[in-house]
């Protein structure tokens, strides 16, 4: 056995001094390795995961483009004098080409004088002065003076039944004045809405490939055929509108009431109209999606011993409408339309949709009923901003063939 009052040799004590000393590097350690632990459950991974990408992150930079979109929305809606103007005279008059020149007049009210025309020879020219943040921005007025013609209005007799072959054409010219204010009392939802409008319609044979009405009817069996007639035209709305704006919406609806008013100064053509409509957009995943769905009726009442012209009636077919069949398709009293969408976002500008259409008219309101429909269905193509539509194409069947659609608005 060894001396126990030996002191240890200069080797030992140097094994002991750096056995201590890789000890307490351990011990020193381990708070450390305490602070990063590995992850052990998902979110811990998601987390660190997320943590790495932060550090990668950058401006968001459009691409071609959606450079090139942005800046012709900027240019069109704020920042052009010239600009183009794509509506037509009046609905079924075909592709449009037209432009404008747009003034402001103070920090925000405009005047824009502007005018289009189709290869079918529909005209329009007219002026809009607009104020659009009235009375702490709660009132928007729009004053318009201006003058139209269309040509070749397709005419195919009275109700829902009429013969595809039946077509007839007839046009017309009108000058006109309207001025409209609307006023949100609470900036949104709640919605008010006056008008009145001067206008002369005066009803002419109609041009295109199909007869002219006059060498179908007499004034005897079309009332109102040939005539010439003045219109003071008021009319008044009451809805509620939580959309972010009628041109362009994801969310929101609008449910409202118009009464009109068509006062003829020779008392022969004047009646009543009222309008109902009731629309819904119902946003799904995060908007991606948007199933949208509109109905609207229409009714007419004449005056005391007055008529209503055949051109003045209410109407289905066409872009606004049954997509499916012509414009101005079918005619009567009264009219009534539902429509459904099942609309897709592409990117921040397109929009896709898949469509169906219903509807018909009556002569008489007891007749509006879900009997007798007819309807369409099709897919189509929305190019859009925030607040407008400025391009939608259509592609829509129903009973009387393919039809394609061009319009500068949205459906609804």
């Amino acid at each position: 056995m060894g001396n126990p009052n030996r002191r240890p040799s200069t080797t030992s004590r140097r094994a002991l001094a750096i056995a201590a000393s890789a000890s307490l590097a351990v011990l020193l350690s381990a708070p450390l390795r305490a602070q990063t632990p590995e992850p052990d459950t998902r979110a811990a991974v998601l987390a660190q995961e997320q943590a790495e990408k932060a550090k990668e992150l950058h401006p968001y930079v459009p691409g071609k483009a959606e450079y090139y979109i942005d800046y012709a929305e900027q240019v069109l809606t704020t920042g052009m004098k010239f600009h183009p103007f794509f509506n037509s005279a009046y609905s079924g008059g075909g592709f449009t080409v037209g432009a404008g020149y747009r003034a402001y007049v103070g920090s925000y009210n405009s005047l824009d004088v502007r005018g289009s025309i189709t290869p079918s020879g529909y005209k329009r020219i007219e002026g809009e002065f607009l104020a659009p943040r009235l009375f702490d921005r709660r009132g928007v007025l729009s004053v318009i003076a201006g003058w139209r013609e269309a040509t070749q209005v397709g005419f195919y007799g009275l109700g829902t039944e009429t013969p595809e072959t039946a077509r007839a054409n007839y046009g017309f010219k009108q000058p006109y004045g309207t001025a409209m204010l609307t006023v949100r009392p609470r900036r949104r939802f709640f919605l008010l809405r006056a008008g009145v409008e001067a206008s002369q319609w005066e009803q002419t044979p109609g041009a295109g490939s199909y007869p002219s009405v006059d060498q179908i009817y007499t004034p005897e069996t079309l009332t109102g055929l040939g005539t010439k007639v003045t219109y003071l035209h008021s009319q008044g709305t009451v809805g509620l509108d939580s959309r972010e704006s009628p041109g362009y919406a994801r969310r929101g609806g609008f449910l409202g009431v118009t009464f009109h008013d068509f006062t003829d100064p020779d008392n022969l053509y004047g009646f009543k109209q009222i309008d109902y409509e009731a629309l819904q957009h119902i946003p799904i995943l995060r908007e991606a999606w948007v199933l949208s769905f509109r109905g609207a009726v229409s009714t007419t009442g004449v005056k005391s011993g007055e008529q209503i012209p055949f051109f003045m009636l209410p109407s289905v077919g066409g872009g606004s409408s049954l997509r499916g069949y012509s414009s101005w398709r079918f005619r009567d009293r009264n009219s009534m339309e539902i429509q459904a969408e099942w609309r897709v976002m592409v990117n921040r500008y397109i929009d896709t949709a898949v469509f169906y259409d219903t509807g018909k008219v009556t002569a008489k309101t007891s007749d509006l009923s879900f009997d007798g429909l007819k309807n369409d269905y099709g897919i189509g193509i929305r190019f859009h901003g925030p607040v407008s539509t400025p391009l939608r194409i259509d592609f829509a069947t129903g009973g009387e063939g393919f039809h394609i659609v061009w319009s500068a608005s949205a459906i609804f």
